[in-house]
């Protein structure tokens, strides 16, 4: 009778939210790791697949559109959409006046860029501790406890922390820029260590690089994308690792994602170039002055009006301009946002006017003159994301790992936004009115 009092102890403190001060959950975003090659057994992966063997994953994790970076792990934290969270770029989209081309910002404050409630903001409120090593669309989060972040700074606190102990150099944070992305990956991966071994937080967001450089690059399915995913797997190994040091392995859950997938491309398409043509996009004063411009995301392109006087006129020619170009598939429009997950059009919001589609073998360039259509050089492949997320190549991965997991828990694909949920629900923390809901399938 006593144990089952426990049980039912324990399962209240988790189904009413309050929250679980002994637990740990370490989220490890590997950037563009695609579901595909997990699946791939002739690439060696010994230490994901021994999470998967040894706990539980999914045929897949679905991204949401744009399946870009900021907006996923946006909505992993989330468990909303873009449509919810509003982040659609890798930055805030910037309107610095009429007839200019819009720009992305991403040093913008979580609090203005973020729309939603995140997992860590509720964690941090129920009095747990959070931290990030190089996650995004948190520049300046008050509810980040500890940070690592993409820039770091020679005094930050953790830096500081890190060259005392002899981990890293003061060197390296200023010469943190002209870094090569594979030393910048080993030493977010040993701040996270740091960060285990020392603070112990309740909630880990860590994210790496290489994976996605490589992937651009060299294109999906190359010898040196999966070289990159390798090395990935290898820092995986390191968490883990640290996890037994720090003595609380038994009490942590490992919870492995990725943003989106990628594809090979060979074409490009550079729409800007074509506004040009279409008398849409001109220069003056040595300045572009546009009524209409054009912000690639890799497999999508937002195309925003500009100029409010020349609306009318701008959409007529970008409707009747692009829906013939070799490579776009589809011109959607802000009637059918809400299928696709983006936010609601509003007059002077962050949301396009327009997007465009490429189809498989293409992308969006960024010239805005010469040709519209660019083929690379014979050999030559590269990689991309930003297709609509329901291009199969697109699926990202996710495996669990450790305290409160089934070992060999198997489910079909499941959408991003359950990452939040069930990160809440393993920390006995609320994150009410979202999309997602907690795998409960993976959970014991």
């Amino acid at each position: 009778m006593r144990s089952k009092s426990i049980f039912l102890l324990l399962f209240a403190v988790v189904a009413f939210g309050q929250p679980a001060r002994d637990r740990h959950a370490i989220v490890i975003s590997l950037d563009g790791f695609p579901n595909y090659v997990l699946n791939d057994p002739t690439v060696p992966l010994p230490v994901l697949r021994k999470l998967i063997r040894e706990g539980a994953t999914a045929d897949g994790l679905k991204s949401v559109n744009p399946t870009v970076t900021w907006p996923n792990h946006t909505a992993m934290v989330t468990g909303v959409d873009a449509a919810r969270h509003g982040v659609i770029y890798n930055g805030m989209p910037m309107r610095p006046g009429e007839g200019k081309p819009l720009r992305v910002e991403p040093w913008v404050d979580k609090n203005e860029l973020v729309l939603s409630r995140t997992v860590y903001d509720a964690a941090h409120d129920a009095g747990l501790t959070t931290a990030e090593v190089d996650w995004v669309a948190v520049y300046h989060a008050r509810s980040i406890n500890w940070s690592f972040a993409e820039q770091p700074a020679l005094d930050g606190t953790i830096e500081r922390e890190m060259i005392a102990a002899g981990v890293i150099t003061e060197e390296q944070i200023r010469a943190w820029s002209r870094e090569p992305i594979t030393l910048k990956d080993d030493i977010w991966t040993s701040a996270a260590v740091h960060l285990i071994e020392k603070h112990k937080p309740n909630l880990l967001l860590m994210h790496l690089l290489t994976t996605d450089s490589v992937q651009h690059q060299y294109g999906a399915k190359s010898l040196a994308a999966y070289t990159g995913l390798i090395l990935a797997d290898r820092q995986v190994q390191r968490i883990l690792d640290a996890l037994d040091r720090a003595g609380i392995r038994d009490r942590s859950t490992v919870i492995v994602v990725s943003d989106h997938g990628f594809k090979a491309y060979q074409h490009l398409i550079h729409a800007n170039a074509l506004l040009r043509q279409k008398g849409l996009l001109r220069d003056k004063d040595g300045q572009v002055d546009c009524d209409a411009w054009v912000v690639a995301e890799g497999g999508t392109a937002m195309v925003y009006v500009t100029r409010e006087s020349e609306r009318a006129t701008a959409l007529k020619v970008v409707d009747e301009a692009f829906a013939t170009v070799p490579g776009i598939v589809k011109v959607i429009r802000p009637e059918e946002y809400a299928q696709y997950g983006y936010p609601k059009w509003v007059s002077g919001g962050r949301m396009a006017d327009r997007v465009l589609v490429a189809a498989s073998g293409y992308a969006f360039g960024t010239a805005n003159k010469g040709d519209v259509g660019e083929e690379l050089p014979a050999g030559v492949v590269r990689g991309n994301h930003g297709y609509v997320n329901s291009d199969p190549e697109m699926t990202a991965i996710l495996a669990m790992w450790g305290a409160g997991v089934k070992a060999g828990a198997r489910t079909g694909e499941q959408p991003n936004v359950n990452v939040a949920a069930t990160i809440a629900r393993l920390l006995g923390i609320d994150l009410p009115q979202i999309q997602g809901r907690a795998i409960a399938e993976f959970l014991k």
